[in-house]
């Protein structure tokens, strides 16, 4: 197999995904093991947008283990930021995360195949809630989202609402550990160090 390094917060959350998911798991106690979750990597709803859009971005990862969804965004102390913004989320991450768990708590399995009932019943409520408007049949973003949020559900049975979603702020850093307070997210500190050659990770 080719051994493939990687650089930078993307390579690193796919290495995340690969080596860490049972330290995501065992922060909020879930018994799942790692192989039983499913996890979409860098899952795409369009671009970040602005109000009255559809588009809402596209998270680092979301895991989807037997008891709760992980929403994930990462960080890397190599992050051109300053210290005070490296560490925590954008409000436009903010508001991915808000518009996702909204999709999450309003979609059932009998939408699948069906948005234009999901649209006819929600549309009103997500602009008005978070000022998003839901996506047209025909469109990208419609057909990513019907996938993404049926497979959450087909694979987590145990959803059933808001305590079944969790925040995560995955922070990379390579030994100096950072102190972190994130109002809405589960920071989580991850040290790639070891598994480092200069800057760059073995992702496989």
């Amino acid at each position: 197999m080719t051994e493939i390094l990687g650089y930078g917060e993307d390579s690193l959350t796919l290495w995340a995904l690969k080596n860490h998911v049972s330290t995501i798991l065992q922060t909020f106690s879930d018994k799942t093991g790692p192989s039983e979750c499913l996890a979409f990597y860098r899952p795409s709803f369009g671009r970040a947008g602005g109000k009255d859009s559809s588009e809402f971005g596209e998270f680092d990862a979301i895991i989807v283990s037997r008891e709760n969804v992980y929403l994930i965004e990462s960080k890397w102390d190599r992050d051109s930021s300053s210290d005070k913004e490296r560490n925590r989320p954008r409000s436009v991450q903010t508001l991915r995360h808000e518009v996702f768990s909204w999709y999450l708590t309003h979609w059932n399995r009998g939408y699948c195949g069906h948005w234009e009932n999901f649209l006819k019943e929600y549309g009103d409520d997500l602009k008005k809630t978070l000022r998003k408007r839901l996506p047209g049949y025909d469109t990208t973003l419609r057909k990513n989202l019907e996938f993404v949020l049926s497979s959450i559900l087909e694979h987590c049975r145990s959803f059933s609402g808001l305590e079944n979603i969790k925040n995560v702020l995955l922070v990379f850093h390579a030994g100096n550990r950072p102190t972190l307070d994130v109002e809405g997210f589960t920071p989580i500190c991850i040290n790639y160090s070891q598994n480092a050659t200069g800057n760059f990770i073995k992702v496989c």
